[in-house]
């Protein structure tokens, strides 16, 4: 075999070897592990050989008796050609007396070790034909064989011309085959009988064989001493161990044929007879047994006594043999053989034995010598010393390099799989053709005349099937498994080989894994790796190039341009690596590179729209089925439910559930066509169904990732419709195609929403939805033949209704959820059941938004004073019955986050709902109704039930926020309106001022300012603006309130309070100057309100000093009014002006006007009021800096009165007068 191990292993024992001869193990040193089985290692300085033996249908070996001297084999024997139990079934063939192998023999031998083809094996032949190729350089004879190539695998049969000559002038087959040969090689072809010699010689032989049977019936003639004595001394010159000879009587122990069994005995070669075959490939459920071996396989059947995987040097071939071996005692295993004594042996003869002691692994030859069938002698002669004996001189490296290049030639030659080669060499010629019998034939008008057409294709067929069937296989062997069926496909007749194509093309669709995930597609780039060195189906088609002709020179004779090669001299053979193969025949094809899963799906379908061709196509037509007999009962059918698991059979589920869905078509359970429940059509179809729609839900997966939702659509419809008609079909509905169902029906559900949600793109949807290819097409026809296929199609319509797409949507997800419930597939596959649930939640809370922006708009286009219309109501129930089912969908599946959202939405249902019942009545006696308040407390409770579902803010910070901010809003909105539009004719002010606190309190409470977001300035304006609003409600109470001095001074402090929060919350924003200004304002009226009720000057002073403080710190907002007036008045340089109303609030002048006029007049009133609470007339003692501010005050005071005056003055310049006056109050100004 060629590594350095076994080389070591093969050393000869000393003394064994001679001149060019090859050493044999000692019987110790042959036995191997267990592993190797029934194998012995013959080797030497010159050739490796092993030989493992893969079955023997041989009995034990029986021991062979030594004829009398003068045994006369022209007699028959007294057993001669009775069947004897030593003989076994096998009867005369082991004897050698049998018919010659069939001509496909090679394919019996590779139909039985199958996992050999195509990979581990370089040739299937008979040993025959392994010998007559090793002995063309010495021999004259004429040599035709027909060469197979399968996967690195060549088959060699015998190719007998006459034969087929004989049958082509009595059936007319291979009539273009005889005239080529007439035509090229022999014009004068006739045929040659066979001499009565070749038969007389044939008669001595196995009458000699059975002569040499010892047992029961078989002559046993007594050695006499003089034979003892040749015996014994045969033993010591021939044997180091001593053993008697000839072998004793005893029958040896069988040896396994397992090549796993723990001891492998005395006995190198033979297993036990009664052991069976072993080669049977597995069988598996999902891959349909297309035929049996009497029927489909032509009758081809492995005839040979034993098997054995031979590996001679580098080159591993499973060869077939009948030689007859015989043994027992110390010598286990001799071949015989009968020679007349008159004719010495020569080289071919001495080649034969060799090679045949070679491949069956029998370490010694026995030979009879006989003169004119009268026995002479017997001589035995070691294996290993045949290549020197006299007149048979041959060098076995000389062999090994004849073996080598011929491999190479026909490696390099022999290389498009499907193909008869026709290698011919005349006889007495030295010249060696190789032939393409499969092109030569195909010019004729039926290419089916080539007998090797059908077994060829079988055997491709057969190997695809070994390797699919492998699970581990490793997907480096995708690409010759597809070869391989390329060509069965290639070789095959559609209309008389449905079947076997339907087949082809399943397995052919299977190579292609629809479900990998993307990232694995650069991973198995070890696929086409070697793609540039691999054979593949664009080369066959490929003319033979220079290389595979290399064997051909210029100066051929015109008449062979018909060849593929040719050898122009034998002795060539003998010249070591002078056929050395430069492109060995690759033990992996390409397989095609898919760029994307489109491409990849779309290979899938042309397979899977070829098998439905098939199949169809075997369908008879009703017409032509037979009548039914009258006589005959039809048989119904009839299942125990009890034997399915009750009532609730998947089938049963399956038919209740397209029922409710409205998909279910009267009479339309079974097949359209015909087909028998049952039979290969049916079985097949059903698989072919199956994948199409695979490949089709594959496809719409692929278009949903690219946003083309039209197209989506189309190719989910397809899948839905490929699903449906296998429904129609099935009688056995797994679970595992439920799951698709529900996989299938998800998906359309998502391509509906997201058709639903881009509308604006429908019009390039349509356009794609309505495309379709001719493939497409003819699928869809092969299962229209079948079924209506419209068990969902409402699923699966491109509407132009939003409403109805939604609707649509919330269905699927419905149908695929109440799939799973059926036998337990939602605790099977609990990740599907999860975003099941997911998606049915989301279309749920997305339905709910629908109808509530509808409720939404209707609300907006009614007439203030009109009342809540029942349209809207309905609408505010459906949307509140979406959100209460998508709420339950997330709870199941303890989704907080997404059912706190729901909650959410179904807050602002609640908002909108109170909304509507505001704009009733008149505006003018508008008060907050009660309605509005039981919709705000339901929105408040929604909210707070989703802030209890989060739980905390770590679980979902943003969607936390989000609910805080909403509830703030709620409490904000209700206070307000209840503040604004008091319901003073149901409760009392004291009650409404509470209930406004205490929801503005709580505003307060959900509105974050500290935390840093995008949110941030509205929450500090929404706090500012509160505290404002309370401000201002105690500010007015203190004012209106008579009576309990406790309550007026609470809200005294409160009403201080909130001012300077609210004053505070503006000042950190930076676009609210007015609001700033206006708080500032009120405060000064409230200090000015408390100075109306003080009695004495102190106090007063103290609080006009306070009103004058809060005028000089309203500085800031007058500097942020007058920056946004200058970047107004630059505006217009570089754009066109925008209009008041349009830019912020800060810019809006009436109202910047509007609060300049009052401060200014406040301004004034409270500078007045200080002078004349300064003046010496009010005063009995004054102090310095009462004097300083009294001078101060009236300057101020002057120059603001003078300011006021000029009515000319520009709005910018008024601010800075203001903010000039405020300077100097704050640097002058004394504060006791």
């Amino acid at each position: 075999m060629g590594d350095s191990k076994e080389a070591g292993a093969e050393a000869p024992p000393a003394g064994a070897t001679a001149r060019g001869g090859l050493s044999l193990l000692s019987q110790g040193e042959s036995e191997e592990p267990s592993a190797q089985g029934s194998a012995l290692l013959l080797g030497g300085s010159e050739v490796k050989s092993r030989a493992v033996v893969k079955y023997s249908s041989a009995p034990p070996r029986a021991a062979f008796a030594r004829l009398e001297e003068k045994t006369d084999l022209k007699l028959p024997p007294a057993n001669w050609l009775r069947e004897s139990a030593k003989l076994g079934p096998a009867g005369t063939t082991i004897l050698g007396t049998g018919k010659k192998s069939k001509p496909f023999s090679s394919f019996g031998m590779a139909y039985d070790f199958i996992d050999s083809v195509g990979n581990d094996v370089d040739v299937v032949s008979d040993s025959e034909n392994i010998k007559k190729l090793l002995k063309i350089p010495y021999s004259k004879s004429h040599v035709s064989m027909a060469v197979h190539r399968v996967g690195r695998t060549l088959l060699l049969d015998e190719l007998d011309i006459q034969e087929l000559f004989m049958r082509s002038s009595q059936t007319g087959d291979w009539t273009w085959l005889k005239e080529f040969y007439q035509r090229l090689i022999d014009q004068k072809w006739q045929r040659k009988k066979k001499s009565k010699e070749h038969w007389y010689q044939k008669a001595i032989l196995s009458k000699f064989l059975y002569y040499s049977i010892n047992g029961d019936g078989a002559a046993q003639p007594v050695p006499s001493a003089a034979e003892q004595r040749e015996s014994s001394s045969s033993d010591q010159t021939g044997d180091s161990d001593g053993a008697s000879w000839p072998a004793p009587f005893e029958m040896p122990s069988p040896v396994s044929e397992d090549p796993s069994a723990s001891s492998q005995g005395s006995e190198p070669l033979e297993p036990s007879y009664i052991v069976g075959h072993l080669a049977s490939a597995p069988k598996e459920q999902n891959l349909t047994t297309l035929f049996n071996d009497g029927e489909n396989s032509q009758g081809l059947k492995n005839d040979f006594v034993r098997n054995i995987l031979w590996t001679f040097e580098d080159i591993h071939m499973l060869v077939g043999s009948n030689m007859p071996i015989f043994g027992g005692g110390r010598y286990p295993a001799v071949s015989l053989r009968l020679r007349d004594n008159n004719k010495p042996i020569n080289v071919l003869t001495g080649i034969d034995y060799w090679l045949d002691n070679l491949i069956c692994n029998v370490p010694e030859l026995v030979m009879c010598f006989h003169v004119n069938g009268i026995v002479q002698k017997y001589e035995m002669i070691k294996t290993e010393e045949i290549p020197n004996l006299e007149n048979s001189n041959f060098s076995t490296k000389v062999i090994k390099d004849i073996a080598q290049n011929i491999l190479s030639f026909l490696k390099s030659n022999c290389t498009k799989e499907g193909h008869t080669y026709w290698l011919f060499k005349a006889s007495g010629s030295d010249i060696v053709k190789l032939y393409d019998l499969t092109t030569l034939c195909e010019e004729t008008e039926d290419k089916y005349q080539n007998p090797f057409t059908m077994p060829v294709a079988i055997l491709l067929y057969k190997v695809a099937c070994n390797m699919m069937m492998k699970k581990n296989q490793n997907k480096k062997h995708y690409g010759t498994i597809r070869t391989l069926l390329l060509n069965c496909v290639k070789l095959l007749d559609k209309s008389r080989h449905p079947q076997i194509i339907a087949s082809a093309n399943y397995m052919l669709s299977e190579l292609f894994q629809l479900d990998e995930p993307k990232k694995e597609e650069s991973a198995e780039s070890p696929l086409n790796e070697n793609s540039d060195e691999s054979y593949s189906e664009e080369e066959e088609e490929m003319p033979d190039s220079d290389e595979n002709g290399a064997y051909c020179t210029s100066s051929d004779p015109p008449d062979d341009n018909k060849a593929v090669a040719i050898i122009k001299s034998v002795g060539e053979l003998s010249v070591p690596e002078k056929y050395k193969s430069i492109h060995q025949i690759r033990p992996s094809c390409a397989f095609p590179v898919c760029h994307d899963t489109e491409e990849r799906c779309r290979l899938v379908l042309s397979y899977v729209l070829e098998g439905l061709k098939s199949v169809d196509s075997s369908i008879k037509k009703e017409s032509d089925l037979p009548a039914a007999d009258p006589s005959t009962p039809i048989p119904l059918k009839y299942e125990d439910e009890s034997a399915r698991g009750g009532p609730e059979g998947l089938e049963k589920q399956m038919a209740l559930f397209l029922d409710k869905m409205g998909s279910l078509q009267k009479g339309n359970c079974s097949s359209q066509s015909g087909m028998t429940p049952g039979s290969w059509q049916h079985k097949m179809k059903l698989q072919l169904i199956l994948k199409s729609s695979k490949a089709y839900y594959v496809l719409s997966d692929a278009a949903m990732s690219l946003q083309k939702y039209g197209r989506a659509l189309r190719y989910i419809k397809l899948a839905l419709q490929s699903h449906d008609t296998y429904c129609c079909l099935c009688t056995n509905m797994l679970s595992e195609v439920l799951l698709f169902l529900s996989q299938y029906l998800t998906l359309c559900g998502d391509i509906q929403l997201m058709l639903a949600q881009n509308a604006n793109n429908r019009a390039a949807h349509l356009e794609e939805f309505n495309y379709q290819t001719k493939e497409d097409q003819e699928i869809l026809h092969s299962l229209h033949r079948e079924s209506s296929c419209q068990g969902f199609a409402w699923a699966t319509d491109l509407s132009t209704d939003l409403e109805s797409q939604l609707s649509v949507s919330c269905k699927c997800y419905e149908a695929a959820n109440e799939i799973l419930q059926f036998s337990d597939l939602k605790s099977q596959n609990p990740d599907h059941y999860v975003q099941v649930l997911k998606r049915m939640g989301n279309i749920r809370n997305e339905i709910g938004v629908f109808y509530m922006n509808q409720a939404a708009a209707l609300q907006s286009e009614r007439v203030v004073s009109k009342s809540v219309s029942t349209a809207e109501q309905q609408l505010w129930k459906k949307s509140f019955s979406c959100f209460e089912k998508g709420i339950h969908n997330f709870e199941s599946i303890d989704d907080a986050t997404n059912a706190a959202l729901l909650l959410c939405n179904t807050g602002r249902l609640m908002r909108i709902c109170a909304q509507a019942h505001c704009g009733a009545g008149d505006e003018f006696k508008r008060e907050f109704s009660p309605e509005e308040g039981l919709y705000y407390n339901k929105a408040v409770d929604y909210y707070l039930k989703a802030l209890r579902s989060l739980g905390t803010r770590d679980r979902h910070p943003a969607v936390w926020d989000s609910v805080n901010w909403e509830l703030s809003t709620t409490y904000f909105t209700m206070a307000t309106l209840q503040q604004d539009y008091a319901p003073l004719s149901r409760k009392a002010q004291e009650q409404i001022e509470k209930e406004v606190s205490e929801a503005m309190m709580k505003s307060l409470k959900y509105c974050d300012v500290d935390s840093a977001s995008a949110r941030q300035p509205l929450c500090q304006y929404r706090a500012a603006t509160i505290h404002h609003r309370l401000a201002s409600m105690y500010h007015s109470c203190l004012r209106n309130q008579v009576g309990d001095e406790y309550l007026r001074k609470q809200h005294r402090v409160l009403a201080d309070l909130h001012y300077g929060q609210a004053g505070r919350l503006f000042q950190l924003l930076k676009d609210t100057p007015c609001e700033l200004l206006r708080v500032q304002l009120e405060r000064v009226a409230f200090a000015e309100f408390q100075m109306s009720g003080q009695n004495s000057n102190v106090g007063k002073w103290k609080t006009l000093s306070g009103a004058l403080d809060i005028m000089v710190r309203t500085k800031h907002a007058f500097q942020l009014i007058r920056t946004e007036l200058m970047e107004e008045l630059d505006q217009p340089k570089s754009e066109e002006p925008t209009p008041v109303a349009d830019a912020t609030p800060g810019l809006n002048r009436e109202e910047v006007l509007k609060l300049l006029s009052i401060f200014e007049s406040r301004l004034a009133f409270l500078l007045l009021q200080s002078i004349k609470l300064l003046s010496p007339t009010r005063k009995k003692t004054s102090n310095v800096e009462e004097d300083v501010a009294l001078k101060t005050n009236k300057h101020i005071y002057s120059q603001l009165l003078r300011a006021t005056a000029d009515k000319n003055t520009s709005l910018p310049d008024r601010i800075d007068v203001l903010l000039h006056l405020l300077d100097q109050l704050a640097r002058g100004s004394a504060v006791p």
